[in-house]
C-alpha cells in the first residue's frame, strides 16, 4: 500500500511509519523537517516538506498526524494560534490538495483528541456520542474534525481519531513523568481525582491500522483504553512498577504557572470510553494500566 503520513516524525507517527514499513508499504512523510525524516528512517521513506511536492503521486491512504505539541509550553494567545494553524488550517490545506488530485486516496485517518469533549467533565463516561463543554480544546478539535470531514464530499472515507494520553517507550506523556518518579519525587497532579484516559502506543498504532483496513468504518472514534483511571491511581501504579514512593503531589497552582490556561489538560480530565472501536471488533492488547506500565517501564 502507498501511504502518506503527515507528522511522521512525531511520537505516534514514527511508530506507525515503522509498522507500515515492516508490512511492506511504500511510505511518504510530509514534515516541516525532511532532515528529521531521514534521520529517523534513512532512505526507506520518501521525505517531502510541502503539499506541492506531492503533486503527481498517488496514495491509497493518508494518515494525518500533523500538529504542534499542545502541552509543551504555556498557552499564550500566540501559542494557541500556532496550535490551531498546525492542525485546523493544515488539515484544510491537505483536504484541498486531495481534491486537486486525479487519483484520490480511499481513506483519510485524521488526528483529533479527547479534548473534543471539553474540560470539567467529572465522572461522566464519554462515548463518541458524549456531550461536550465549550472551550478552546473543544473548538479546536471540532474545527479540526470538520476540516477532515470535507474529504467525504470527494469520495474519501474519513475516520477521526480522538486520542487520549499516549504512553510508550522513549516519548509521549511518560517521557516527562519518569525522571521525578524514578527519583522518588513523583505523585498525583493537583487533587488527583481527575480522570486520565490513556492508551498504549502499540494500541494507538494498531487502532489506526484497524481503521485503515476496515473499509466500512468512518466517522469519529475514541482512541483510549476502555479503562480510564484517576490521576492518583495512575501515579500509585507507576510508582509501584518503578518500586518508588509517590507521595509528593504537584500542586495545581504550580501547573497553572507552567501552562497557564493549558493547565486544564492536567488538572481537569475526561473519562472517555472507546465504544465504536470495541463495537467494530477491535481488541486492545493493553486494556489495563498495570500491564501497560509493566511493558513500558517495568523492564
Amino acid at each position: 500500500m502507498k501511504v502518506l503520513v503527515t507528522g511522521g516524525t512525531g511520537f505516534i507517527g514514527q511508530a506507525l511509519v515503522r509498522t507500515r514499513l515492516a508490512k511492506g508499504d511504500e511510505v511518504t512523510c510530509l514534515s516541516r523537517s525532511p532532515t528529521k525524516v531521514k534521520q529517523a528512517f534513512g532512505d526507506s521513506v520518501r521525505a517531502v516538506s510541502s503539499l506541492d511536492q506531492l503533486n503527481g503521486f498517488e496514495f491509497a491512504a493518508v494518515v494525518n498526524l500533523a500538529g504542534e505539541p499542545i502541552a509543551d509550553g504555556r498557552w499564550s494567545e500566540k501559542r494557541k494560534q500556532r496550535i490551531r494553524l498546525s492542525r485546523v488550517e493544515f488539515t484544510e490545506a491537505l483536504v484541498r490538495w486531495i481534491g486537486e488530485q486525479k487519483s484520490k486516496p480511499a481513506v483519510l485517518v485524521s488526528g483529533s483528541a479527547i479534548g473534543y469533549y471539553g474540560s470539567h467533565r467529572g465522572d461522566e463516561e464519554l462515548s463518541e456520542q458524549g456531550s461536550v463543554v465549550s472551550g478552546f480544546t473543544h473548538s479546536l478539535c471540532a474545527d479540526w474534525e470538520a476540516r477532515a470531514s470535507r474529504a467525504e464530499m470527494l469520495g474519501v472515507r474519513v475516520c477521526q481519531i480522538r486520542t487520549g494520553v499516549v504512553m510508550g517507550h522513549g516519548g509521549g506523556a511518560l517521557k516527562k513523568m519518569l525522571p521525578p518518579f524514578r527519583l522518588g519525587l513523583g505523585g498525583p497532579v493537583g487533587h488527583g481525582q481527575q480522570w486520565m484516559s490513556w492508551v498504549h502506543l502499540a494500541d494507538e498504532v494498531r487502532a489506526i491500522e484497524f481503521l485503515l483496513e476496515h473499509d466500512t468504518l468512518q466517522g469519529a472514534f475514541n482512541l483510549t483504553s476502555p479503562h480510564a483511571v484517576r490521576n492518583r491511581d495512575f501515579s500509585q501504579e507507576l510508582a509501584r512498577v518503578l518500586k518508588r514512593p509517590a507521595v509528593l503531589p504537584l500542586p495545581g497552582w504550580v501547573v497553572g504557572l507552567m501552562l497557564g490556561e493549558g493547565a486544564e489538560l492536567l488538572l481537569e480530565g475526561q473519562r472517555v470510553y472507546p465504544q465504536r472501536l470495541l463495537e467494530a471488533g477491535f481488541e486492545f492488547v493493553y486494556p489495563e494500566l498495570p500491564a501497560a506500565l509493566e511493558e513500558i517501564v517495568g523492564r
